[in-house]
């Protein structure tokens, strides 16, 4: 697998960035993208931690949406915080999960994320629409380590 750094190119990475201010302005929800070079531990647990870490579980209605890729692992998670697990069915996270492994097999990373966030913002803007006065509450910009 390639460097963090080779992962995605600069351009790409605009790409994936603006793709999340696209699919937040439809939704009160927000994405973040997380990618690391290696995870020690499970996937998942990992993703937690960058949940907390991002303090992504601090969003007033507790609707943000991490998709964590740990590149060495040949891993990602989605994970949503716990008004999106209230109100979504486990068909939500399938077809999201689903959406990013079709391009991620092909290699075709940036795509496979903005096609996860796409669908992602689709979803939390049916349950969590955009309201005047709503402001952005996480950073838009690809976190790494």
């Amino acid at each position: 697998m390639p460097y963090i750094e080779d992962f995605l190119t600069a351009k790409q990475e605009e790409e994936i960035v603006e793709a999340i201010r696209l699919a937040e302005s439809e939704t009160s929800g927000e994405i973040r993208v997380h990618i690391e070079q290696h995870c020690d531990i499970d996937a998942y647990e990992r993703a937690l931690e960058v949940f907390h870490i991002l303090k992504m579980d601090n969003t007033k209605y507790q609707n943000g949406v991490l998709l964590y890729v740990a590149v060495d692992n040949k891993a990602f998670v989605i994970f949503g915080d716990k008004g999106i697990n209230d109100s979504v069915d486990n068909n939500f996270w399938n077809s999201t999960r689903d959406k990013i492994a079709i391009q991620f097999k092909t290699l075709n990373f940036e795509q496979g994320l903005i096609d996860g966030i796409k669908e992602a913002g689709k979803v939390l803007s049916h349950h969590f629409p955009w309201e005047h006065g709503d402001r952005n509450e996480l950073d838009n910009t690809i976190s790494k380590s």
